[in-house]
């Protein structure tokens, strides 16, 4: 099965079981220790699925999981459904009922407890991500806005036909930009989307990713990003017609 695991695990050995195990099946892998890092990892890596720990250095497994249906509901327009294509499986030594229930309200589409065989893990790996693409509806993967266009499919951007080189930082930022194309977005509302979670990140650092998209999308064409004074950024609006967001 062709698909991107994220193994979010403070334990090595575990970590690297898991590891060894996924990549000898076929799958892709990531990993992650802490929660900071896991956020960090699923915003880059786009993961199909996760295997996350309950317990972890700077936070749980709860709140994790909480935080990635968050944002990949937002990036869908705060529609759930339409993102809804992220497996999240708990791997843990907590195994008492109410911490059951709890993974599963939360979000969690199946829970393993430790010691768990690593045959057990595939066949859940499987068969949770035959459930997650069945329910998953299929979705426009391209963005459009005037000569700009995002392909998230392959996570690549392009103006007037030529090739943007993002970083995954810049390029999260672009792509909120886009899905509210046309409006000015606050500062706060941009480090709530793009830079979430993350308390050690300064107003400043959205202008300096504005300026750094600036750079490289005005070279190819007219400028695109707006600044409304002491409000925020946005996309200029264009007339209705032809490069209307899809």
């Amino acid at each position: 099965m062709d698909a991107t695991v994220l193994i979010v695990e403070d334990e090595p050995g575990i970590a690297d079981i898991l590891r060894i195990t996924l990549k000898y099946n076929g799958f892709t892998v990531h990993s992650a220790s802490t929660a900071r890092e896991a956020l960090a990892a699923a915003r880059e890596h786009r993961p199909d699925l996760v295997l996350l720990d309950v317990m972890l250095p700077d936070g749980t497994g709860w709140e994790v999981c909480r935080a990635l249906r968050e944002e990949r509901a937002a990036e869908g327009g705060g529609d759930a459904e339409e993102e809804d294509d992220l497996a999240v499986i708990f791997v843990t030594a907590r195994d008492a009922p109410r911490d059951v229930v709890a993974g599963l309200a939360l979000g969690g589409d199946d829970y393993i407890t430790k010691p768990f065989g690593v045959d057990e893990v595939v066949a859940r790996v499987h068969a949770v991500l035959r459930r997650t693409r069945r329910r998953a509806r299929p979705r426009e993967r391209v963005l459009r806005h005037g000569d700009l266009e995002m392909d998230e499919a392959t996570y690549s951007v392009r103006r007037a036909g030529q090739p943007v080189e993002l970083t995954p930082t810049e390029y999260n930022l672009l792509r909120h930009l886009l899905r509210h194309a046309g409006r000015i977005l606050t500062k706060e509302q941009l480090l709530q989307h793009v830079w979430r979670y993350d308390t050690a990140v300064s107003s400043t650092v959205v202008e300096t990713y504005i300026s750094y998209l600036r750079r490289k999308l005005d070279r190819l064409g007219p400028p695109l990003i707006e600044t409304r004074r002491g409000v925020g950024y946005g996309l200029r609006a264009l007339d209705p017609g032809p490069g209307a967001v899809t």
